[in-house]
């Protein structure tokens, strides 16, 4: 199965894809000023190798994160670093989920990681972090679901329309932020090789999904070569 060089995804569904929108992407142009970069819960929790859901290859897209960063800054975006919090009791303690969903005996320990003042729920300390980057705090996979963030009222105040989602996990917290930002009229875009899933069986999995109805799926090169043409 031959794939495509930029993403990896299989290259006759990118040909398909292609015949049946009439362009092989969707999104042709960027406009930079209307642009977010949004970095998804690249934690501690999830990146460091003593992390309770250690993701394996989230520390090599570190630095395609980081030069995507520095592009967005320059061509007048705004940097967007999502990170997961929760709480002892209440809706952000999501007892379904971590009751049900982890290790027996775990889900206590891995809710209390992630709140604040736990070191696993810092950010990759390796992350290109700056002072005009904007910090957004979630409760559940997706940032845009009600009641999950203020992301999406974040970046409508600041006239923002086009998102480039980046992060980990590939096919959960990323995907699930993704597919949802569409559904609120966003133009988003998944950057290829700026996620990260436990497996490139994963991550190519929660690609293909996107790509098919939810938007692009471009490379760093792409989306930097994009941002330094308009």
């Amino acid at each position: 199965m031959q794939k495509n060089p930029e993403t990896g995804l299989p290259q006759a569904l990118l040909d398909e894809l292609a015949t049946r929108r009439g362009r092989r992407h969707v999104y042709v142009d960027i406009a930079p000023k209307a642009t977010a970069l949004v970095v998804v819960d690249m934690q501690n929790f999830f990146v460091a190798q003593e992390g309770y859901s250690y993701v394996p290859d989230a520390a090599g897209v570190v630095p395609a994160i980081n030069r995507l960063a520095q592009v967005v800054r320059t061509s007048g975006g705004q940097v967007v670093w999502v990170r997961t919090t929760l709480a002892a009791e209440g809706r952000q303690a999501w007892e379904l989920y971590f009751r049900n969903f982890t290790p027996a005996g775990q889900g206590e320990q891995r809710r209390v990681a992630l709140t604040p003042g736990h070191r696993l729920h810092e950010f990759w300390p390796e992350l290109d972090i700056q002072s005009q980057d904007l910090i957004v705090d979630k409760d559940r996979f997706s940032a845009f679901i009600e009641g999950a963030s203020d992301l999406e009222h974040e970046l409508r105040a600041r006239e923002l329309d086009t998102l480039l989602v980046t992060g980990t996990l590939t096919n959960v917290c990323c995907e699930s932020t993704a597919r949802d930002a569409m559904m609120r009229d966003f133009k988003t875009v998944m950057i290829s090789d700026a996620n990260a899933a436990r497996s490139l069986e994963d991550h190519l999995a929660g690609l293909r999904t996107f790509v098919q109805v939810f938007g692009d799926v471009r490379s760093t090169e792409e989306i930097i070569a994009l941002l330094e043409a308009t």
